[in-house]
């Protein structure tokens, strides 16, 4: 695959796990200075890493919210909390991996991971946030 197909992949796979609204929203505020960083994720994290066959995506999307609740990246997660519901990954499921991370990754961690996928679930059930 050439990196002009990695990135079209890349960029079907991106829009299928977290949805166009995200997409078009992250691509429309890259400026010059990180359209490059763009379009590495899109092509490598996307494209590359996420279109591999040796997990499942709500494989991938457990793992990838376990890892940035552990690294308190928020902004992020709020994404990919929506992409693994997205991807199938139950609410139930959702659950055990934050209260995972706060075994391995801290209480702390994982506290405010939960707020943040609280906040996630009640948007998409149309309710206050708690």
């Amino acid at each position: 695959m050439d990196e002009r197909e990695r990135f079209q992949k890349g960029m079907e796979v991106r829009r299928a796990v977290l949805g166009d609204a995200y997409v078009d929203k992250a691509m429309a505020r890259r400026g010059p200075f990180a359209e490059p960083l763009q379009d590495l994720i899109t092509r490598y994290a996307w494209g590359e890493i996420w279109s591999r066959p040796g997990l499942s995506r709500p494989a991938r999307s457990m793992v990838t919210v376990a890892v940035l609740a552990a690294l308190g990246r928020l902004e992020e997660l709020r994404g990919h909390v929506r992409g693994a519901l997205n991807n199938g990954v139950s609410r139930d499921e959702l659950r055990e991996v934050l209260l995972q991370v706060a075994v391995y990754a801290g209480v702390p961690a994982s506290n405010s991971a939960f707020r943040l996928a609280e906040e996630v679930l009640a948007q998409i059930d149309g309710e206050p946030a708690p």
